[in-house]
């Protein structure tokens, strides 16, 4: 009977069909992750590998198992995954696209505007204490509407990003691998370079995945490009932003402030430097977390590897 492990504890009704059909093992905890040591051995004889997107399956790791037919991965970026180390061993890498796109996209504008309106820092001072009376400027924010959006990343979530914007009366810009022509003329959006995208919107959303390209896109110039009044909204990969740049701008007031659902290490170490300003809204990596999508997504994995292991081509195919 061929083998399937999965990196996390996941729920019954998900899990349990597959038993049906295949000997599945899953790591005992939801919430403790495995190490990468763990990872090898418990999955030295697996034929499929359930991951997420904590988990580093590396070129080392692919070669480990033997056995190994596909991996498929509990999230839309797979940068986690070493492809080419797969592509070589013919190993199907399959991932979660589309399913996710509109909750990713209802976070994404929650943490742009309570970035701009201050919200965790507002709720932080009711909770201490310190709210002590209204003032006239007290916890004053940045307009949302009819302020200028930059999109860096137009796919299926930032199209859905921009889609929001519009009911805010939102100018929209972006920037693309590729410009998105019928977008543009079905809602409006711009296309621009991304210094100009910089340098004139109000925020500043990333929604690109991480490649050798886009590591390290927005730095201390990119930074130094933005409005003193500007935010810049990460929901994509820690690793986009530089990080100790970032804290550099607005600790010096090159930028307003940011928010950030993603750290280039996750979980954030908790002496982070950017933990402790007061102008930076953080979450802990939650674009997807609606119980509808994450089951979904899950679904899709289940489905992915039900369909390899049994010879057919599954939906989601990344490689």
């Amino acid at each position: 009977m061929q083998k399937i492990f999965i990196t996390r504890k996941l729920p019954d009704e998900i899990v349990d069909p597959l038993k049906e059909k295949f000997d599945v093992k899953m790591w005992h905890s939801e919430e403790i992750p495995m190490s990468y040591e763990e990872l090898k051995t418990e999955a030295k004889d697996a034929h499929a590998l359930w991951t997420m997107l904590s988990d580093k399956v590396d070129r080392e790791l692919i070669d480990s198992l033997p056995n190994l037919k596909v991996i498929s991965n509990l999230a839309v970026g797979y940068n986690n995954i070493d492809v080419e180390a797969a592509k070589e061993r013919g190993i199907v890498v399959t991932n979660t696209p589309g399913v996710l796109t509109e909750t990713t996209a209802d976070l994404t504008f929650a943490l742009l505007l309570a970035t701009a309106r201050r919200v965790t820092e507002a709720e932080s001072d009711l909770r201490s204490g310190k709210w002590k009376s209204w003032t006239p400027m007290g916890l004053t924010g940045m307009d949302v509407f009819g302020a200028t959006l930059g999109i860096i990343g137009m796919g299926r979530i930032g199209e859905a990003v921009a889609r929001r914007a519009k009911g805010f009366d939102m100018k929209v810009l972006y920037h693309n691998r590729t410009r998105k022509i019928e977008a543009e003329e079905e809602f409006g959006f711009s296309y621009v370079e991304l210094d100009t995208l910089l340098k004139e919107s109000d925020f500043v959303v990333l929604l690109t995945p991480l490649t050798a390209e886009t590591k390290g896109l927005i730095g201390k110039r990119e930074l130094g490009l933005m409005k003193e009044t500007a935010a810049i909204i990460n929901v994509a990969r820690g690793g986009i932003i530089d990080e100790q740049a970032l804290y550099e701008a607005l600790t010096k007031n090159k930028i307003w402030a940011a928010g950030l659902d993603v750290f280039e290490v996750e979980p954030v170490p908790m002496d982070h430097p950017l933990l402790t300003l007061p102008n930076v809204t953080v979450l802990p990596h939650i674009g997807s977390a609606s119980i509808h999508t994450r089951m979904a997504m899950m679904q899709m994995n289940a489905e992915a590897i039900e369909a390899v292991l049994e010879e057919k081509e599954p939906n989601n195919r990344v490689v």
